[in-house]
């Protein structure tokens, strides 16, 4: 824990140098000052699109926010095989590799929560339904943190 403490800290040192360095050469570059008054065309106000939630969710939290029966997709992104060896109540399972070509079975107008063994395949879940459009989106991560800090699979 300490060790990644100190990692974290020489990071954000090292990233604050560097943009402090960034500005200082910009300001040389320049000359501290700002450019000759030239005319600045205004740019055109574009809307900006609505923001989409892709957000973690720890299991304690899912529980608390959808575990009374909220109305809500959760979706097992892992393979049958590794479904059909333990998966958590309720859950849907549509593999990554195929969820592109069935986003048909899986609800836009409702929350999707995805997960998979460790996280890593519920995280290209959620990038793929990103892409696609939909807007509530949370990755539970992996089915092993759920088991660990135990709840239960069927």
């Amino acid at each position: 824990m300490y060790a990644l403490a100190l990692t974290l800290r020489r990071y954000l040192v090292m990233t604050l140098v560097v943009i402090g360095l960034v500005f200082s050469l910009g300001a040389c570059a320049g000359g501290g000052q700002p450019a000759a008054s030239a005319p600045v065309a205004e740019a055109p106000v574009v809307a900006a699109a609505p923001a989409k939630v892709n957000t973690k969710i720890a299991p304690a939290d899912y529980q608390a926010q959808f575990g009374a029966g909220a109305d809500h997709l959760l979706l097992d992104v892992r393979t049958p095989e590794e479904f059909n060896s333990g998966h958590i109540a309720g859950a849907v399972n549509i593999s990554v590799d195929q969820l592109a070509q069935r986003l048909s079975e899986v609800p836009q107008d409702k929350p999707v929560v995805l997960y998979c063994r460790s996280g890593n395949r519920s995280g290209q879940a959620a990038q793929i339904l990103d892409q696609a459009g939909y807007t509530q989106i949370y990755d539970l991560g992996g089915i092993v943190t759920w088991q660990q800090q135990g709840f239960p699979v069927e």
